[in-house]
């Protein structure tokens, strides 16, 4: 019988491991109780938060997350009942200023904007940053999400808490306080870009100065951007102010007017600012013309003072026997003379007339 043949063991492979899920947990930056406009004492989940208001039949759960995944999402989704689409919009973030309602559930997105430190228009990316914070509200709980570094709430949290007759009209306050803490922080920086619409106009309409559009673009672009973040929100406040839902109590209608206010106020100033910098555009393209066409006329000048001793020079460069004034011992001088004397006097009439 012949012997059988020895078999090697092939490479096993390894298993795949299925991904860990993320706890909710980790996205959630606070979570508190509030009944009749005071934080009940303790450390809760969102999940256990829920419960007990909804055991005990009073008060509210405000949650706040920073950049949650779709996984932590899905599972406060779960939680609170919320729609698909919600936790769609709150994880991919980059959405306009909105106002939905899901059934008893108010969805509220609010594009958040930063001044960004720079020396000179020059020397500067960017001017404006913007970010993201996003305000789901029903009627036992309100939801914040925040995208980016600079949209932090808890000064906003802090202030609401030193106010307990404001947080005890319901969720739809938070939503406020948020709202009219992003639409104070477009009041700061519209003022500042302000002053770089100032140093811009400035250099442009300076007598004798050279213009460099480069920093003109730049803040058009920025105001352009300021522009998309504020000005679509407008239509989500006036859906807010002018709603007779029961998710917004008419006292808080009335706060949201304030905002609505401040709001069309800032709109009204970046719209001047962006018409401000169209005008410069425009002025700085003609003035850039004007130096080019300066520019010319002094190259042109130059060239034709430079042409008469080069047409001279040329004519006695020739090999001709028979030339006047070579065998003269006085003609060099008087060339150089002649030539002399019709530079300065192209010179003195281009002078005169402002090419040179």
């Amino acid at each position: 019988m012949p012997p059988r043949p020895h078999l090697r063991p092939g490479p096993v492979e390894p298993k795949a491991t299925a991904p860990v899920p993320i706890p909710p947990s980790r996205a959630v930056v606070d979570c508190a109780v509030y009944v009749d406009g005071h934080r009940l004492p303790g450390m809760r989940t969102f999940s256990g938060a829920l419960k007990e208001v909804r055991t005990t039949g009073q008060g509210y759960v405000w949650v706040g997350l920073h950049a949650p995944e779709n996984r932590q999402m899905e599972g406060v989704a779960e939680a609170f009942g919320l729609h698909e689409l919600v936790v769609e919009d709150a994880v991919l973030a980059h959405q306009r200023p909105k106002l939905e309602q899901y059934d008893n559930i108010l969805f509220l997105v609010l594009k958040t904007v930063k001044y960004v430190e720079h020396e000179t228009l020059q020397v500067a990316n960017e001017v404006v940053e913007t970010g993201e914070i996003m305000v789901i509200s029903g009627l036992d709980f309100v939801i914040t999400v925040r995208h980016g570094d600079h949209t932090g709430l808890a000064g906003v949290r802090k202030h609401l808490e030193s106010r307990p007759e404001q947080l005890a009209l319901g969720p739809s306050a938070v939503m406020h306080a948020v709202a009219d803490h992003v639409v104070d922080t477009y009041i700061d920086v519209t003022a500042r870009v302000e002053l770089d619409v100032d140093a811009v106009e400035l250099n442009v309409f300076s007598p004798g100065r050279r213009v460099d559009i480069e920093p003109v673009y730049l803040l058009k672009r920025e105001v352009m951007e300021l522009r998309r973040a504020v000005a679509p929100l407008d239509l989500a406040l006036r859906r807010l102010t002018g709603s007779e839902d029961k998710l917004v109590p008419k006292e808080v209608r009335r706060y949201f007017r304030d905002v609505q206010d401040h709001h069309s106020s800032v709109n009204e100033r970046i719209t001047t600012y962006d018409e401000v910098l169209t005008s410069l555009i425009d002025a700085a393209l003609a003035k850039v013309g004007i130096q080019q066409n300066t520019d010319m006329r002094k190259i042109s000048a130059w060239v034709a003072i430079a042409s008469v001793p080069t047409m001279v020079a040329g004519i006695y460069g020739m090999n001709f026997e028979h030339m006047p004034e070579l065998t003269w011992k006085y003609s060099y001088y008087v060339i150089l003379v002649c030539l002399v004397g019709v530079c300065t006097a192209l010179w003195r009439t281009f002078r005169r007339n402002h090419w040179l």
